[in-house]
């Protein structure tokens, strides 16, 4: 007759929906330890290899664990519900079987898993936690537009390696409320967000201004106020935009919503990369996506790097080259201008950025400080402004 440990891992064993979560390395190394045979020292070894794995996550619950793998699981259920297609009875009945299977491995206990080991000495334990699996997937599905699933549910942020969409594991954190001035900017794109996320038609963005105003900034923080009703941010490479057409495929049937973010974009004439981007602004049938939406920096207008040979040129048909050059920014809905800041808002940026951390300061001291400051650098700036906040942080400057 089997014991209860070794009829929880012969259920593991036919998961089918949530199959994914088996390979998951914590849980690997679990089902070693219920399934292995073996003296008593091995036993404690496979043991001892799962709490490891565990610990190293980062977390000792396991009982949340088991959750966040089931919340994070790309599998065929939460893919359909996704893209609004009906889920067939048969695999329902499946799911709510191993969501039970999925409730009883986040209960299991040290003293359940020790049963099976033969060994009274002291090792490493974990806690557990009421956690309600199956009521958790339930508001997972029914939210699945702020939720998301596998690593969509999991993080906010993303990058492109080759062809592949990738989570990137330490994003900026930066807050809006850390961004002093430009509100007039802020709130335009923050509409526009808004709107993308309700289904609305948003536009494009293009964002231009000097270097160091804040635009970056600004759209990552906007992606972290608003990350928790369901906005995710891709970041892309220039040289990455002929990917595009693929990209959108995938995202277009991901429940969530998307800015695809290039950051100090520019091009090169016969750039490549341009028909891409062109394509994408125009809505051409192969690079539309309803829940997409592209923002884009730059510190150049027309985003075409010109010479004057590309102005005066022996081209016959130099016009319509030129309107080529400058076309693409225009295609763009939405354009957002963030000018240098002024005396009074660069100070303003200064002293905000300080008394976030709490150091004291003379006003008048800092405003001196703070002048030099950009004038050894030529321009006032919030990227100047911080730099010099940091500055003074670090005690290179005395304000006091």
């Amino acid at each position: 007759m089997l014991t209860e440990l070794e009829s929880l891992g012969i259920r593991l064993e036919s998961l089918c929906i949530f199959r994914d979560i088996l390979s998951d390395p914590v849980i690997s190394a679990l089902r070693e330890c219920i399934e292995g045979d073996g003296d008593a020292a091995e036993s404690v070894g496979r043991y001892c290899e799962f709490v490891s794995r565990l610990y190293k996550t980062g977390r000792s619950d396991f009982s949340k664990y088991v959750l966040e793998l089931m919340r994070c699981c790309d599998n065929p259920i939460v893919r359909k519900i996704g893209e609004g297609k009906p889920v067939r009875e048969v695999m329902t009945a499946s799911a709510e079987y191993e969501l039970e299977v999925l409730g009883e491995l986040a209960a299991l206990t040290p003293k359940k898993l020790r049963s099976g080991i033969g060994y009274d000495g002291k090792l490493p334990e974990w806690t557990v936690s009421k956690v309600g699996i199956a009521e958790e997937f339930r508001k997972q599905t029914e939210n699945i537009t702020k939720h998301g699933y596998g690593i969509y549910a999991k993080y906010r942020a993303f990058m492109l390696d080759g062809k592949t969409i990738v989570p990137i594991k330490a994003p900026d954190t930066v807050r809006l409320e850390s961004l002093v001035g430009y509100q007039r900017e802020k709130k335009l794109i923050i509409d526009n967000t808004r709107a993308l996320l309700e289904g609305k038609p948003a536009a494009n963005i293009l964002l231009t201004g000097d270097a160091g105003t804040g635009k970056s900034s600004t759209v990552k923080a906007v992606v972290n106020e608003l990350a928790e009703e369901g906005l995710r941010i891709l970041e892309l490479k220039k040289e990455q935009l002929h990917s595009l057409p693929e990209i959108l495929s995938e995202l277009n049937r991901n429940p969530l919503r998307f800015i695809i973010f290039i950051d100090d974009l520019s091009f090169t004439k016969n750039d490549d990369n341009f028909s891409a981007l062109k394509a994408m602004l125009e809505g051409s049938v192969s690079a539309k996506a309803q829940n997409v939406a592209i923002y884009a920096t730059s510190n150049r207008r027309h985003l075409i790097k010109e010479s004057f040979s590309d102005r005066d040129g022996d081209d016959i048909h130099r016009s319509d080259t030129m309107q080529e050059t400058v076309s693409l920014s225009e295609r763009f809905g939405l354009h957002i201008t963030f000018s240098r800041p002024d005396k009074a808002t660069y100070l303003e940026i200064a002293r905000h950025l300080l008394d976030e951390r709490g150091i004291k300061y003379d006003p008048a001291k800092l405003e001196a400080a703070a002048e030099r400051f950009a004038l050894s650098r030529a321009s006032r700036s919030a990227r100047a402004a911080k730099q010099f906040a940091d500055s003074v942080i670090s005690g290179a400057e005395d304000v006091e």
